[in-house]
């Protein structure tokens, strides 16, 4: 990650990385380490055509080069704001590190190959319930989604458990990734990585 930060020549400083997904990968292997209950829980902020922005926790299935990958029913609510502006901004934040990750950028479909990879790799009952739910719909109560579910796990009983049509994966391609450390007295330590291109420009910013 390139020169060490404060002096210090056992904490390298990440201010000085180059590769923003290599850097991203190293936070992300520390987080597995320290975070007792899902590091890849991030806040996924989408704004529909009436321009208000609307955010949740989800988590994060995936990342390369090509961007962050999250999946839901694209009939709910932020699949529905995605269809009317495919663009999105995202945070994780792991407290036990002090730090945080944003990006931003456009929103496009993962291939079905990749969606029916993952889809089948899920738990089966987690399947059932992707099958199941009208997500972000109204429901009478928890009764009727478990009617719902123990309905479908006896047609699929002795067979597989198919992909839903409207239930698929999404990759936000990043134009901007900023890093955050937390510092004593919010001295904090931040760095911006903005598409250049084919590559990234990086910048130090005030905290």
């Amino acid at each position: 990650m390139g020169a060490l930060r404060n002096g210090d020549p056992t904490v390298p400083d990440f201010t000085l990385a180059e590769d923003p997904f290599a850097l991203f990968s190293d936070w992300m292997r520390e987080a597995e380490g320290s975070e007792p209950v899902d590091p890849n829980a991030m806040a996924l902020a989408t704004t529909g055509s009436d321009g208000l922005p609307d955010v949740r926790i989800v988590l994060l299935k995936g990342f390369d080069a090509r961007g962050f990958v999250f999946y839901t029913n694209v009939e709910s609510a932020k699949g529905e704001e995605l269809a009317q502006n495919p663009q999105a901004a995202l945070v994780l934040y792991w407290k036990s590190l002090g730090r945080q990750v944003r990006a931003r950028g456009p929103v496009s479909r993962v291939a079905a190959e990749e969606a029916d990879a993952y889809f089948a790799s899920r738990h089966p009952q987690s399947r059932l319930g992707a099958r199941a739910s009208r997500q972000s719909r109204p429901l009478a109560d928890r009764a009727t989604l478990m009617a719902e579910v123990a309905e479908l796990a006896a047609r699929y009983e002795n067979g597989p458990i198919p992909r839903p049509e409207n239930w698929t994966g999404f990759r936000i391609d990043p134009v901007a990734i900023e890093f955050w450390q937390n510092g004593e007295y919010r001295l904090h330590d931040r760095v911006r990585f903005t598409r250049a291109g084919t590559g990234w420009s990086r910048s130090r910013l005030y905290p």
